[in-house]
């Protein structure tokens, strides 16, 4: 098993970046393809990135802008977020897939951290 923390969001202007943090603690994150999703009022939640290893994948609406990554001394995966627009405000959550398959079918996700809210505002 393992716990998800999303932290770094934040409100920021039209243009701007944050960068998220997902730390994961009760077991290495290795084992895991850990994704990203969002989730804005009244839509679905979507998936924005993940990363299994060395591999990574993006949605075609964040493709050149946001970017994973992970630290292991840390266990921790990073979503920078670049040239933010008001599309991209939600909240962020990570997860964790123990079956460590290459989707963003939400149900495939095992874990997930409670989330972290992303506006982007002038």
């Amino acid at each position: 098993q393992v716990q998800l923390v999303e932290s770094g969001g934040g409100l920021v202007q039209p243009g701007g970046s944050l960068r998220l943090s997902c730390a994961a603690s009760g077991n290495n994150l290795d084992y895991y393809t850990i994704a990203w999703f969002r989730q804005a009022p009244g839509k679905e939640r979507e998936g924005v990135s993940l990363i299994r290893g060395s591999s990574t994948y993006y949605a075609e609406f964040v493709k050149g802008r946001f970017t994973i990554s992970r630290d292991n001394a840390k266990n921790t995966v990073y979503l920078q977020m670049n040239s933010l627009n008001a599309e991209d405000t939600a909240v962020y959550y990570c997860a964790a897939d123990r079956s460590r398959t290459l989707t963003f079918d939400k149900y495939e996700y095992d874990y997930w951290g409670q989330g972290t809210q992303v506006t982007v505002s002038s």
